[in-house]
């Protein structure tokens, strides 16, 4: 596609700059980094901590306050005074919001501050997509503080409970009854009142109590452009995602659900961007298919995570560089930059992405059978990002996945089977924390 409003190509003019918003912990910094070199614009990183290198590159590191969008926009806005920027990226849901802050500030096409901040709180989406009547689970705010016993007679079943600003699933959980709901809201409440939530406010004080909606989750990649939005793939997670947990695993793309069911998703999609006023950007969105329909589970105002878009690639179009060779990242970076867009289509092949389920709680000290995953039929690559010695944290308390193994071929089903033979040949080496 060509937008309507992309700008003639520039001829004898300085690189455009954009913006990176990259958080210390981040896996995305390589992709970026490289969409940035690949498109010939110039690159500033802004992350929540200083760099030791940030004297000597005063252009091409920064240092903002993420948690105080305002802050941070203040303090991009004395920046760009000296190095024009003109587009800002995010790539999670906290500098989601920061990004929205600059934008305004920088006068650059973005998202409202306000339907950023949305985004970022599950209750606040939740309030705005049933005003809107976008079909989301029935919710209830509560206070963490409550008495679980006093609640768990009042609530329906089976139910989650949901933390409402952590991401990759952490501190979700499902209830089929009371007593059930009484142990997940101690696990819950064990990790909201940690010392790493200390003195977050609010949104740590409280959590969501919600139906459980049955039925096959997919997860949509897109991007907005001016409002609309263009689905760039619809993932398919093949192992069912029940509970009591809501660990993530395979992510398969193109989806094997009807075409009726992936439009009624997309339209679902769509509705919800609008309820929570977002127009720029890119989407990452849950959501579940069932014989009422297409139900939004969760959306943020940013790209995918971790290193899953790396199972992403998608034609040049018109400029010709071959097949499935531009990045998720370049898109982001182009639309930021207000850039011609490249088609927006996804590539042929069946595409697809394992999020290493973690093996247990303890210390790594080593995995083996790398090389034996690597050498099966279909599969791109092995990543092993956990490093021996790291501490190892299942679902709900955990975050991260040790690794993610990357596979593609002629089919969803070929992929899906490539992915599963691959895992099946890692060992992880896991000393359990002492008793």
């Amino acid at each position: 596609m060509r937008t309507p409003t992309s700008p003639p190509r520039r001829s004898n003019l300085p690189p455009l700059r954009v913006l990176l918003l990259l958080p210390t912990s981040t896996y995305r910094t390589t992709a970026f980094v490289e969409a940035a070199r690949r498109l010939g614009a110039q690159l500033t990183v802004a992350s929540e901590r200083p760099s030791t290198f940030e004297a000597a590159q005063p252009d091409g590191l920064l240092t903002l306050d993420f948690q105080h969008p305002e802050r941070a926009a203040d303090a991009a806005r004395r920046f760009a005074t000296e190095h024009p920027i003109a587009g800002v990226v995010a790539v999670d849901d906290d500098t989601a919001v920061a990004q929205a802050a600059i934008a305004v500030a920088l006068g650059l096409s973005g998202n409202p501050v306000a339907a950023a901040r949305a985004a970022r709180d599950k209750h606040q989406q939740r309030m705005l997509m049933s005003a809107a009547g976008v079909a989301v689970p029935q919710f209830s705010l509560q206070a963490i503080a409550a008495d679980p016993r006093t609640l768990a007679a009042t609530t329906r079943y089976p139910c989650v409970l949901k933390p409402l600003r952590l991401s990759a699933s952490r501190g979700v959980i499902r209830a089929n009854d009371s007593a059930e709901f009484v142990a997940a809201h101690s696990r819950l409440s064990r990790i909201l009142t940690a010392p790493e939530f200390a003195g977050c406010g609010e949104w740590a004080e409280k959590f969501l109590v919600e139906d459980f909606v049955p039925g096959p989750e997919v997860a949509l990649e897109g991007l907005l452009v001016s409002g609309r939005l263009h689905v760039l793939a619809l993932f398919d997670k093949p192992d069912p995602l029940d509970g009591p947990f809501f660990e993530e695993t395979i992510y398969v793309t193109p989806s094997r659900l009807p075409d009726a069911a992936q439009a009624a998703i997309a339209a679902c999609a769509q509705e919800a961007t609008r309820a929570l006023g977002l127009v720029h950007g890119p989407i990452h969105a849950e959501l579940r298919w069932n014989d009422k329909g297409a139900w939004l589970i969760e959306l943020a105002a940013r790209p995918i995570g971790g290193r899953c878009s790396a199972a992403l690639r998608f034609t040049a179009g018109e400029r010709g560089r071959g097949k499935g060779d531009v990045s998720l990242e370049e898109i982001v970076i182009r639309h930021a930059l207000g850039m011609e867009l490249p088609a927006l289509e996804r590539e042929t092949d069946a595409a697809g992405v394992m999020m290493i389920p973690v093996p247990g709680a303890g210390v790594l000290r080593d995995v083996q059978g790398i090389d034996a995953a690597k050498r099966v039929s279909l599969i791109e690559s092995v990543e092993i990002t956990a490093h021996r010695g790291q501490e190892l944290v299942p679902l709900p308390e955990g975050a991260r996945y040790p690794g993610f193994i990357f596979a593609r071929g002629d089919s969803p089903s070929v992929v899906e089977t490539a992915l599963r033979a691959a895992h099946a040949k890692l060992r992880f080496d896991v000393e359990s924390p002492a008793t």
